[in-house]
């Protein structure tokens, strides 16, 4: 018998990890364009989570995951999984409050955010790029260290702190349509949905994933939580499957998920660059590359969208259109 999830995260949880990150977090700007605007047939509304600390929102997640902690259970360390950002947010968040911390990284991680993670001061434990791998070496950290684990997206402090950031866009962009936020394990995305759901219930949600990685996608589709897709995306940050917690969110909250494929985002992030001088990672412009191909579905109206990430791996550049 499966043990009930506890209840998600309130907007009271998130009014509390805005104002505990607030010491630490950047409240980032809310940018426009209007040539891109007349692309998108929309007001779009870009929120720069890439210029966030560690260039990721990531980063709020982390924060208030790490400074929630009471002072025995910090003193034990905190133990992670990531692909990247959330490793090198967790490894920033631990250096502010002078805890340790050990990230276990997959072999195949982007070498910028592995030295990202290295320059925060955290051990890295290295692990196949299989979640099963995954799991079985944080498991095997976890009682060496008897640290705590702070799960990149299946933690109720996480997502909590994720959604502060769509609580800052409802403050600084009035009278939005709909939000579109990439998803990948979720975090974002379930914070997202319970700030804006809370706050304003007619602005519409969606997540953005790529055609090659679209559990979520199926999930949502079949009603049921599919774990067993293999990824194929660059997107490295949107390779990971739902949790229990952020299906049952989005499954409860969430107005659709939309997909592009890897050469509608690297269109996408071609053109951040080239009509707005931003440099984001393939994760961080998905949202917009869905926005673009459902251009009937968003014509004429008010778009919030997420730049998750600006921690872009060289090569991605070099494979863009325009930039071969």
């Amino acid at each position: 018998m499966n043990t009930p999830l506890p209840d998600p995260p309130t907007l009271a949880c998130i009014r509390n990890a805005a104002a505990r990150i607030a010491p630490f977090a950047h409240v980032t700007p809310v940018l426009g364009s209007a040539s891109l605007d007349r692309i998108a047939g929309a007001t779009l509304f870009f929120k720069a989570e890439h210029l966030q600390r560690v260039g990721a929102f990531k980063f709020r997640g982390a924060c208030n995951a790490v400074f929630s902690l009471d002072a025995a259970r910090a003193a034990r360390g905190v133990v992670t999984q990531s692909s990247g950002n959330h490793g090198a947010a967790i490894a920033l968040a631990c250096k502010l409050r002078g805890i340790r911390a050990t990230v276990v990284v997959p072999r195949n991680a982007p070498q910028v955010k592995l030295a990202a993670i290295r320059d925060f001061g955290a051990r890295i434990v290295p692990c196949d790029p299989s979640q099963h791998d995954r799991d079985r070496v944080t498991a095997q950290v976890l009682a060496e260290t008897g640290g705590e684990l702070i799960h990149p997206f299946d933690d109720p402090r996480v997502i909590a702190g994720q959604g502060t950031a769509a609580f800052e866009l409802l403050h600084q962009a009035a009278a939005l349509d709909a939000i579109v936020v990439p998803v990948s394990g979720g975090g974002l995305l379930s914070g997202t949905l319970l700030a804006v759901k809370a706050l304003n219930p007619a602005i519409e949600v969606f997540g953005a994933e790529p055609e090659g990685a679209a559990d979520a996608w199926q999930s949502l589709r079949q009603r049921r939580h599919i774990t067993d897709m293999s990824p194929d995306t660059i997107c490295d940050g949107l390779r990971a499957h739902l949790s229990e917690r952020t299906f049952s969110i989005l499954s409860d909250h969430c107005d659709g998920i939309l997909l592009a494929s890897d050469d509608e985002v690297r269109t996408a992030m071609r053109l951040l660059f080239e009509r707005m001088k931003q440099v984001v990672e393939p994760s961080g412009a998905m949202a917009l590359a869905v926005v673009l191909r459902e251009r009937e579905r968003f014509a004429g109206r008010r778009v919030g969208i997420v730049l998750s990430g600006g921690n872009l791996d060289h090569s991605a550049v070099s494979a863009a259109p325009g930039h071969g």
